[in-house]
């Protein structure tokens, strides 16, 4: 059997697909499971095991009939037309909407409705209960085998011997950034214990900018490696840190899943959707707001002295280049005190 699974969306949306992967796997073990993604999202599966090939859309791969089964893992249009193109038989998520799902509900053997709030892992689990495949939520991270020998040009040390603390300063939408004296402290603080920073990030010039802004105040020395790494060189990285703290980015999505002691900065985004599962599973819920919430090895930051927290909304100018009022007033020694935790609480 030949089984296309569709993820069209950011990086973080394709990490959360390896659930399912693994649970198609193991029901077909003897199965070639491909995935298509758009370009610049492959490296979320990087030495999967589970995954054959990965396929770009940008690339225009030949799909006619290709698979014996296509799976769908969002509602839009496009991936669903895919799937009809790739496979005879096919299951996916439809859109809550009536006029958007009718057409789509004929294509597929096996839908299930995915509301706009609703937690893509746990739509992931309908799909797979539909689909009669055992359901662990358990997401794979990626990897690049990289050894000591070839980290040490990068960082200077050898980090299988050394502690080290990852942050990610600048993540894809202006609305979901912390404020740069915050970073700045942070940086300070960290240096502090005696940690090296090491930095990643994107190659994006503005995210570049942002970050080189915050580290031009900052007046101590970080091992930038941002827009250096792929994705499996960065989840070898964070495998092997003391801590990591990020934004809302798909970064600290791979951070929690490699099981390293995990701080993430949310603002507008409500966590019961889009929140970091932790490497052993989300033992119970996020709430919607709270000061601080710990979940496995990831503690939640927000703001709760906002009202509007989370608005699920592109900040408070309703644009992806917005500011955020709540991560504007998240203080610097709320998240050093996060930090701290975490470090002592860690191995």
């Amino acid at each position: 059997m030949n089984i296309l699974v569709i993820s069209l969306r950011y990086l973080g949306d394709v990490l959360l697909t390896t659930p399912l992967i693994r649970a198609l796997k193991r029901a077909h073990p003897e199965a070639a499971i491909d995935a298509l993604v758009f370009a610049g999202t492959e490296g979320m599966l990087e030495g999967n095991a589970d995954v054959r090939a990965v396929l770009a859309v940008e690339s225009k791969p030949r799909l006619w009939r290709r698979y014996d089964l296509a799976v769908v893992a969002g509602t839009g249009d496009r991936p669903h037309v895919y799937g009809w193109l790739a496979a005879p038989r096919r299951a996916g998520l439809l859109p809550p909407e009536w006029s958007k799902r009718w057409w789509k509900r004929l294509l597929v053997r096996q839908g299930v409705v995915s509301p706009e709030r609703e937690a893509r892992l746990e739509a992931f689990a309908k799909l797979a209960r539909a689909m009669e495949l055992e359901w662990q939520p358990k997401i794979i991270a990626p990897g690049a085998g990289m050894t000591s020998a070839a980290w040490r040009p990068l960082l200077g040390f050898n980090p299988y011997a050394e502690r080290y603390a990852v942050i990610h300063i600048a993540p894809r939408f202006r609305y979901k950034r912390w404020h740069a004296e915050g970073w700045r402290a942070l940086i300070v603080w960290l240096r502090a214990q005696g940690l090296p920073v090491v930095l990643t990030g994107g190659p994006g010039e503005e995210e570049r900018g942002y970050v080189q802004s915050v580290l031009a105040g900052s007046g101590t020395r970080v091992i930038d490696l941002a827009g250096r790494l792929r994705f499996g060189q960065v989840a070898d990285l964070l495998r092997r840190a003391a801590v990591y703290i990020g934004p809302d980015t798909a970064t600290t999505h791979l951070a929690a899943a490699c099981a390293t002691p995990t701080v993430a900065l949310f603002g507008p985004t409500d966590p019961r959707l889009w929140g970091p599962q932790p490497a052993a599973g989300l033992e119970r819920p996020y709430e919607k707001v709270a000061a601080l919430q710990k979940r496995g090895n990831v503690v939640l930051v927000q703001e709760p002295s906002q009202a509007c927290v989370p608005c699920q909304l592109e900040g408070c100018e309703r644009h992806r280049e917005s500011h955020s009022d709540c991560l504007d007033a998240m203080q610097a020694e709320r998240v050093i005190e996060a930090v701290r935790a975490r470090l002592h609480a860690a191995p």
